[in-house]
């Protein structure tokens, strides 16, 4: 039923629905991360439904997250992402009964430019150094967390390049990323590629393996401010979200 769901808002809107990897509530891909940046000064407001294939297996439901992002210069972004907690997660569901959202788990996350598409050549890639959830006060404080809080931990360095090919361009992207996670293994090579066609810049296709999990799906941005996003994990799991733009400059 949700996958039903899912093919039915990604093609009904379409006609009317771009860098995401916004289930983290980032610029990226879907999950993994991508060297693109926002533009100067964009404020990003959003949220998503997360299927429980694709969260830490202290989620063993579906839950659902929101976030604040702001591209503070054209080389870092910061976010803030909160995700919902059920009351057995935490041990009150004796108090408030079982399956309600209670509580959230918080995190931040830093992305840094180190490198803009293009600079000093013109093959040169967009390069990202980025992490998410990298410190956590449970433990007397940790830093890359093994178990309890810091769930969505993971350290990163991105790459992405641009290649057109005739009037279309198809976007390559390349990462590692390592975190030290017990419940939410993500260690490896990422690799994903993106596509927006040159008749409807708005829609993006997206493909990618995470390091974990190949996932496709796509994104929309309607009116240039309202972005939408739909994905298959696993090509079976549904998740998606949406996000506010604003420009500041």
């Amino acid at each position: 039923m949700i996958k039903r769901i899912a093919f039915i808002f990604l093609f009904v809107c379409c006609p009317f629905m771009l860098s995401a990897q916004l289930t983290y509530g980032v610029t990226g891909l879907l999950h993994m991360p991508s060297g693109e940046m926002q533009k100067d000064k964009t404020v990003m407001i959003g949220g998503n439904f997360l299927n429980k294939e694709i969260t830490p297996l202290g989620w063993y439901y579906h839950t659902y997250n929101y976030f604040l992002n702001v591209t503070i210069f054209p080389w870092l972004e910061v976010a803030y992402t909160a995700t919902m907690f059920q009351s057995q997660h935490i041990g009150i569901d004796w108090k408030v009964g079982k399956g309600k959202f209670t509580n959230q788990d918080r995190y931040f996350s830093f992305r840094l430019r180190a490198l803009k598409e293009g600079q000093f050549w013109k093959y040169m890639p967009g390069v990202v150094l980025g992490t998410s959830d990298p410190y956590t006060e449970s433990g007397q404080g940790q830093v890359a967390s093994t178990e309890g809080n810091g769930y969505f931990s993971r350290f990163y360095i991105a790459a992405t390049k641009h290649f057109p090919i005739g009037k279309e361009q198809i976007g390559v992207h390349l990462a590692y990323l390592w975190n030290n996670r017990y419940d939410y293994p993500l260690n490896g090579i990422a690799l994903g590629v993106s596509y927006n066609p040159s008749f409807h810049p708005q829609l993006r296709l997206i493909a990618e393996y995470d390091s974990k999990d190949f996932a496709m799906g796509a994104t929309y941005l309607l009116f240039n401010h309202l972005h939408a996003q739909v994905e298959m994990q696993r090509m079976k799991y549904f998740t998606g979200g949406l996000t506010y733009k604003i420009y500041l400059k």
